[in-house]
């Protein structure tokens, strides 16, 4: 009975993991809000414990200790998203992360110019895309809180029946 339930919100994590991700290529590549370099980097997250939760359907080993993982990759996206809310809402400075490739505009020339402009990078402090109000690293931050919860839920009952 536990190792279904165990499987069943795995599953869900799973999906959670590559609804999230299919959402910002979405918003980004159909809907053309351009993404800033700290919503990339919360991206990377998701890659890892799609990666992670299919090596554990794969293989079955080791699935404790990449339960525990997991919950650790979903508390550093958690700290991730409130930086970028903070950055968003004021509270923090832009870092580096935030002006990469950041270029002064050198050129009077017309077609270099607007090359120029759209390669700039958006910046972090920016909201371009909000949904039920909230930008998008606002629920990133609800939503890796909750997975990190559960996985770590999930993590200390494994051996428990």
């Amino acid at each position: 009975m536990f190792e279904l339930k165990k499987k069943t919100e795995l599953n869900i994590i799973l999906f959670f993991s590559i609804f999230a991700l299919a959402s910002a290529f979405f918003i980004e590549y159909i809907l053309g809000h351009k993404s800033c370099n700290l919503c990339l980097l919360q991206r990377i997250p998701y890659i890892l414990v799609i990666t992670i939760i299919i090596l554990i359907s794969i293989f079955k080993s080791f699935e404790k200790v990449s339960l525990l993982i997991l919950s650790i990759i979903f508390f550093l996206a958690t700290f991730l998203a409130i930086y970028h809310v903070g950055i968003e809402q004021g509270f923090i400075d832009e870092s580096a992360v935030c002006n990469l490739n950041n270029k002064e505009l050198n050129s009077l020339n017309k077609k270099d110019l607007l090359k120029e402009l759209n390669t700039k990078p958006i910046s972090c402090k920016d909201v371009s895309f909000k949904m039920f109000g909230l930008s998008l690293a606002t629920l990133n931050t609800l939503i890796s809180l909750i997975l990190a919860v559960i996985t770590l839920r999930i993590f200390f009952n494994y051996e428990k029946k």
